[in-house]
């Protein structure tokens, strides 16, 4: 579990224990008001690029899977 998970979970949980409905409201208010999950990230040009350059390659058929990648990665420190 990495950082934003435990604090997203320790949020949840004060959360819950919370029954003053005011409260809740407000704080449904301030999540709705603070952007999150508007639904579009801006890109900036060069993030374009790279995916559009990786949609080329997935059409080509010029991926390597995970596994090749980790046997290069062995190999290679090895020769370390």
């Amino acid at each position: 579990m990495n950082a934003s998970d435990a604090i997203r979970n320790n949020i949840i949980d004060k959360l819950l224990t919370i029954s003053n409905k005011s409260y809740l409201a407000a704080l449904k208010n301030l999540i709705e008001s603070s952007g999150i999950d508007k639904g579009k990230v801006k890109l900036s040009k060069e993030q374009t690029i790279m995916l559009e350059l990786s949609e080329v390659d997935i059409r080509e058929g010029k991926m390597v899977s995970q596994n090749e990648i980790d046997k290069a990665d062995l190999k290679w420190l090895k020769e370390m």
